[in-house]
């Protein structure tokens, strides 16, 4: 599984222990930066893994910022994603499960790395269900699509 991976300036130190566990799990990450504590703008970089994942240049993303809210109301922009911003286990199970979410968003400001390594690792290591959650998906993305063509 190829997974893209960025974050702010609030959240590198994190992303850097998270790549380390990604690679240390056996899947393929790239990373899209930033790489140092200078200040940048999250909506850039929540864009650049949003297009990755939407376009099958990777099969799931990761974004971390100080809270992990602009990520992931940035990257839920782009057609075909739908990111979750978690801060527990339970919810990233859910999430995955229920969901079929394709971008983890992280707030380093508010979790520790433990934590994080264990939220990412239930994320990456959960199926999606099926089942029932099916027609639920469909219904996000005719709301998804209906709003991209202007429709109310």
């Amino acid at each position: 599984m190829k997974i893209a991976i960025a974050s702010d300036h609030g959240g590198v130190q994190m992303k850097a222990e998270l790549v380390e566990l990604l690679e240390q799990l056996g899947y393929e990450c790239e990373d899209y930066g930033t790489y140092n504590c200078d200040s940048v703008d999250y909506p850039d970089y929540a864009e650049i893994v949003a297009n990755k994942v939407a376009g099958n240049e990777a099969d799931r993303g990761i974004l971390i910022c100080g809270t992990g809210i602009g990520m992931s109301i940035a990257a839920n922009k782009v057609n075909g994603i739908r990111c979750a911003l978690v801060s527990d286990v339970y919810s990233a199970q859910a999430t995955r499960l229920h969901n079929d979410t394709n971008v983890l968003a992280l707030g380093a400001r508010v979790i520790g790395i433990e934590l994080a390594k264990m939220i990412t690792q239930t994320w990456l290591e959960t199926d999606f269900e099926g089942d029932r959650h099916v027609a639920r998906l469909a219904k996000i993305t005719q709301i998804e699509q209906k709003n991209c063509k202007g429709e109310a």
